[in-house]
């Protein structure tokens, strides 16, 4: 069915059934842009393996992954260092899923991949909103004179959706040209996650809403496992809490990004990882019974 995609090994409890499910999952495996530690694109195979040792009922929501049907489609075969043909391939998928009226959950990769998943959702949802979850601003014009970046993605997303559609939460680390860009052109809130959040839900209620969650906005205490890790960041509780706070929200697609199983030797960010996927779907998916 998806012939742009390799088949693996699929998250726990994952439907073979695509045409039934209502939420798919799809890993999009692309670390080419990276300016630090490369290694995401083992990141969507680092989080399904994991997977296996949580539990599929969730006791804060009181939900369980058997009352939903949900579909892994695999990673993306994309072309390796070939960044806008890689780009494209994520964005014919992606576009895919969303004809299907299906809700797309991508996992990364670096977050450049966002970039491509984004701009296939505004086409459907043009009053698009984006919470942004991140340590670092990605607000840079270009970085190292390349306009597509990980540095940059949320810049090309602002070209997107324009930048007062943009809520930035947990920022703590960019240029200071990044930080001047955010006070004049996005919603950003530096350094907190929680309490902006619950100060802006009553002004994105109503709108369509698509999360990007890189895990580096969580303290490398908690999730070391990434390329670019920043210290000072929210705790692992903390942001399993923004997506609880978000449940009410009209979010109509989501992205994990920047998982680097190289750098997590105790696995301990792949599975934070699958436990904000598990709850992501319990949450934003919709129960079959």
């Amino acid at each position: 069915m998806f012939d742009l995609l390799d088949q693996c090994s699929g998250f726990m409890g994952a439907s073979q059934d695509y045409e039934s499910s209502n939420l798919v999952l799809v890993g999009a495996p692309m670390d080419f842009t990276v300016s630090f530690r490369p290694g995401t694109r083992q990141g969507p195979q680092a989080i399904r393996q994991v997977s296996i040792g949580l539990e599929e009922y969730s006791v804060l929501l009181d939900r369980d992954l058997a009352e939903y049907t949900y579909y892994d489609a695999g990673d993306i075969s994309i072309p390796f260092g070939h960044v806008l043909e890689s780009l494209d391939k994520i964005g014919q998928v992606v576009d895919r899923i969303i004809r299907d009226d299906k809700f797309p959950l991508v996992l990364g990769g670096e977050h450049l991949i966002s970039l491509p998943v984004i701009k296939q959702v505004v086409q459907k949802y043009p009053d698009l909103k984006v919470i942004h979850f991140d340590a670092h601003a990605d607000l840079r014009q270009d970085y190292m004179g390349q306009t597509l970046s990980h540095a940059s993605v949320m810049r090309r997303v602002a070209d997107l959706v324009g930048g007062q559609n943009i809520y930035q939460f947990g920022i703590r680390s960019g240029t200071r040209e990044e930080f001047d860009y955010a006070r004049a052109n996005t919603r950003m809130f530096p350094g907190k996650v929680l309490e902006p959040l619950k100060q802006v839900l009553p002004e994105l209620t109503g709108h369509p809403v698509y999360i990007t969650l890189d895990i580096d906005v969580v303290d490398p205490a908690y999730a070391p496992g990434t390329g670019t890790a920043e210290p000072g960041g929210c705790s692992s509780t903390e942001i399993l809490d923004a997506i609880y706070l978000m449940k009410e929200l009209n979010v109509v697609g989501m992205d994990l990004v920047e998982i680097s199983p190289v750098y997590d030797h105790s696995e301990r960010t792949a599975l934070l990882g699958a436990k904000l996927v598990r709850e992501a779907i319990l949450v934003f998916g919709k129960s079959s019974i």
